[in-house]
């Protein structure tokens, strides 16, 4: 620690303590293990904190109030509670929100009940190669056409419906549309929302706000619960991104609270979940069918995306954690993690953004569907029967289909 401008020895033990009570242990008994020495240089001061900067300074007093790792400890149980909100509000608002706008799943035709073909979906494959149809058309006695329906229709039906979608876009438009009205409120009235360079003022000696607490903890909390979902909620093609984007922002934030970056870590909440709003609100739209709504909401997405995402997120944001500290403090380690951190996020904004593009080149040539990353259903064949399918494709009258489609 400092002590009259000099640089004052702490001792060993001292320096532990220091670190339990940042969060928020009691000392506990004096032993020495592989545990506690991994905690001691997991908390050590110069991996988390600028010099001369030690946990021993950010203690509470004096009208000031930091932030503790056991701060964190609600964040379990609120994640719990936001996803039993999200059931009442998907039951309760949701599904009559569904209702008035039209929402409606598509009918469809299901696959037979067969042991044999059900086995090998679930061990083998979901998509079987042309050798592993032929192989079950002898089990079976089925043509190669049969087979290949049945597979078509058993894949639909793990495919979610549009009213499971529209509950799902739902819910995140509501969280997303209350947690950047939040942000707005919390941070309208301070200096660093207008002037970055304050965001660094007297750091990490900043006292921590009732706001910025909230927050925090509300927004962890629906990433932490979004985790737990993940393998209910819809499956879409950048599935893997997704969890690399909920990790990653649990981890920044989670960080930025410890290492006391809470001013900037609001800012980068902020500007994340405005464009949000948009993109969950068009898929709304989309899933009831009103096509002008939602290609309109989606040209103001797209614009408000490269807006916030790639141009306020890498050139203030970034650049106000890159640049600013520096005239305060020299590199530490967490000033080098936390900006690595905020480049990862900038390299998803970047593949989602690609995906954006494409989806408005379709838009603008009138062939944009639905949403890019997701899957589309397989069409099924007419009704008809089999054989008066198979007899018209072997005619060669032209109008037969390939594939089902």
């Amino acid at each position: 620690m400092v002590v009259n401008g000099k640089h004052a020895f702490v001792p060993h033990d001292q320096g532990r303590i220091n670190a339990r009570a940042y969060l928020g242990l009691s000392p506990g008994p004096r032993r020495e293990s592989r545990v506690m020495m991994l905690s001691e240089w997991f908390w050590w001061d110069r991996l988390w904190l600028p010099r001369p900067v030690t946990w021993a300074d950010l203690k509470d007093g004096e009208g000031r109030v930091y932030a503790r790792v056991s701060h964190l400890y609600i964040i379990l149980p609120v994640a719990v509670l936001l996803l039993g909100l999200r059931a009442l509000y998907e039951r309760l608002i949701a599904v009559p929100l569904a209702e008035a706008l039209g929402v409606k799943d598509k009918i469809r035709k299901g696959a037979s009940h067969n042991p044999v073909l059900e086995k090998h979906y679930k061990t083998h494959a979901k998509h079987p190669t042309q050798a592993d149809i032929k192989g079950v058309c002898k089990k079976l006695g089925w043509s190669e056409r049969q087979v290949e329906r049945w597979f078509r229709r058993r894949r639909n039906q793990d495919r979610p419906g549009v009213l499971k979608k529209f509950k799902e876009a739902s819910w995140r438009f509501a969280f997303y549309l209350c947690s950047t009205f939040g942000g707005v409120l919390a941070l309208y009235d301070k200096p660093w929302f207008y002037d970055l360079r304050v965001v660094w003022a007297g750091f990490p000696k900043q006292s921590l706000l009732d706001s910025q607490y909230w927050y925090y903890i509300i927004e962890m909390s629906f990433y932490g619960s979004l985790l737990f979902s993940v393998a209910a909620d819809v499956k879409r093609k950048d599935f893997k991104e997704q969890l690399v984007h909920h990790w990653a922002t649990l981890t920044l934030l989670s960080f930025s609270w410890c290492a006391n970056y809470i001013r900037i870590g609001t800012l980068v909440m902020l500007a994340h979940d405005t464009s949000d709003v948009l993109l969950e609100s068009a898929k709304m739209f989309n899933y009831a069918g009103w096509e002008t709504v939602c290609n309109s909401i989606f040209v103001v997405f797209a614009l408000v995306f490269m807006l916030t995402r790639l141009i306020i997120f890498p050139f203030w944001l970034i650049h106000c954690t890159w640049v600013y500290p520096l005239d305060q403090f020299e590199p530490f380690f967490g000033y080098y993690f936390f900006n690595v951190m905020l480049v990862v996020l900038l390299l998803l904004h970047v593949f989602w953004a690609s995906l954006i593009l494409r989806m408005v080149k379709k838009f603008l040539f009138g062939k944009l569907k639905g949403d890019e990353r997701s899957d589309d259903e397989e069409e099924d064949e007419e009704d008809g029967s089999e054989e008066d399918y198979t007899h018209t494709y072997s005619n060669g009258s032209g109008n037969g289909l390939s594939n089902g489609h």
